[in-house]
């Protein structure tokens, strides 16, 4: 199928920075990476740094992967390295796997029409498979932004420019190649990308980059929902969230990602729950800053409560229970979230015990206490209760409260034998299922 918007692309001239320019050093790059260009380049091909690395170096950041782009096809790669596999099928890839590191090795690709080779889009313009080789120079005007068409090369230990990406770097500007509408339609996470960039690299988007994404926001309902899923961990769980969502806000593409929460927020005009929300999103930045750990399901369960807090209030005012409203509107707002990003059970369902746990929060008798307290979501839901407090401090004596249980000797028992289940949760045991006894190995001499 042919994309009729699709613009051809072509490169600008060659900029070559030296290293006295851009002030790269092999010591802050990946021995395995390095390892994989000099044996690409022993055997007779061309190989470079490209991408998020030399982006990520740059600006003075410490690149979590290296990738690799070459001229050598992946079964040529597979051919050079026996700890090599290939992956793929939209993007052909070859993955060189070193203990825990692996350095993804893509061959350079062509922007050849879809009745060339191995390339295919649909009539909206998405790419649904691009294994078209080509050159460097057309490697380059196929990716996504300026800043991720840098290649970094051993020969001279120069960095290559075929886009005007180190000009852009160094502006700390966020610019897409080729024409921005064509590119979107293209592959329209591509807008999620722009926000999760600009926000993690503290970059403005440019203009003519920004300028259709509200426009062709709803093209994202067209994405795969695990994909998506995939993309918002890579948005909320870098230590950037904050900032990825209010740019989610700006350009439009919060409705598309979390129509819930998006409609939840328009119709809360004290603005509580987006305070909530953003202080929410703050904290996890500041537990990923301080290396701790952050769990999906309590992050989705930020995300998603403004929805959750205005699904129950319509169900209560359509007559339903308490009780009942509230399984239903966790349920209800699951299902609806689920349609359009992927969140697995094992996420969806500790954040929904998140919310359905608070209003147990209200109560005072010392049986019901223990008994939250021995709650294996215990602690997440008491740390989602002092989160509130920043929507309503009607919740101040309630924090106060169990934030005091806690600290009684009672409670230390309760709270080892909770974190015992907890750990049996997470490993995969039935909680529920009685726990089998050990039988005992009889001995030499005991009576059979």
């Amino acid at each position: 199928m042919t994309d009729s918007s699709s613009q051809p692309l072509s490169p600008s001239e060659l900029h070559v920075i030296p290293r006295d320019v851009h002030g790269l050093s092999r010591k802050h790059m990946s021995a395995n990476a390095l390892r994989v260009l000099y044996r690409l380049r022993e055997a007779g091909f061309e190989g470079y740094l490209v991408g998020g690395a030399v982006r990520d170096l740059l600006v003075g950041g410490a690149p979590k992967d290296f990738d690799v782009a070459t001229n050598a096809t992946p079964e040529e790669v597979r051919a050079l390295f026996r700890n090599c596999r290939l992956i793929g099928r939209r993007f052909r890839l070859a993955h060189v796997v070193y203990g825990r590191e692996i350095i993804e090795v893509a061959t350079f690709r062509a922007n050849g029409g879809d009745d060339e080779g191995d390339r295919l889009t649909d009539d909206g313009g998405r790419l649904l498979r691009d294994n078209v080789y080509g050159t460097i120079e057309e490697d380059a005007v196929r990716r996504d932004f300026t800043a991720n068409a840098l290649y970094y090369t051993i020969e001279d230990f120069s960095v290559r420019d075929y886009v005007g990406g180190f000009e852009d770097v160094q502006a700390r500007r966020l610019r897409l190649i080729g024409e921005p509408e064509a590119r979107y339609r293209e592959d329209p996470v591509r807008m999620l990308r722009a926000a999760r960039l600009a926000a993690k690299l503290g970059f403005t988007i440019d203009p003519a980059t920004a300028e259709p994404i509200a426009k062709l926001a709803p093209l994202l309902a067209e994405a795969a929902p695990a994909r998506l899923f995939e993309e918002t961990l890579k948005m909320f769980l870098a230590g950037h969230a904050e900032a990825c969502f209010k740019l989610l806000e700006v350009h439009g593409l919060l409705p598309v990602l979390l129509p819930g929460t998006a409609q939840a927020l328009t119709s809360n005009k004290s603005g509580a729950l987006r305070n909530m929300l953003l202080q929410g999103l703050r904290n996890t930045d500041a537990r990923v800053t301080a290396g701790q750990a952050v769990s999906p399901a309590f992050l989705y369960a930020v995300l998603l409560w403004p929805a959750y807090c205005r699904t129950l209030a319509q169900l209560q005012a359509q007559g339903v229970h308490l009780t009942e409203a509230q399984q239903r509107a966790a349920d209800r707002v699951t299902v609806q979230q689920v349609a359009r990003v992927a969140l697995p059970r094992r996420f969806s369902m500790p954040m929904q015990e998140i919310w359905l746990l608070q209003p147990r929060f209200t109560l005072r008798q010392r049986k019901r206490v223990f008994r939250l307290l021995s709650h294996p979501r215990f602690r997440a839901a008491f740390d989602f209760l002092e989160l509130r407090l920043v929507a309503s401090p009607l919740h101040a004596d309630d924090v106060a409260f169990w934030r005091d249980a806690q600290l009684q000797p009672e409670a230390a028992v309760v709270r080892s034998e909770a974190q015992a289940l907890d750990e049996d949760m997470a490993s995969g045991e039935d909680a529920g299922a009685p726990r089998r006894r050990r039988r005992r190995r009889p001995r030499s001499g005991d009576g059979q």
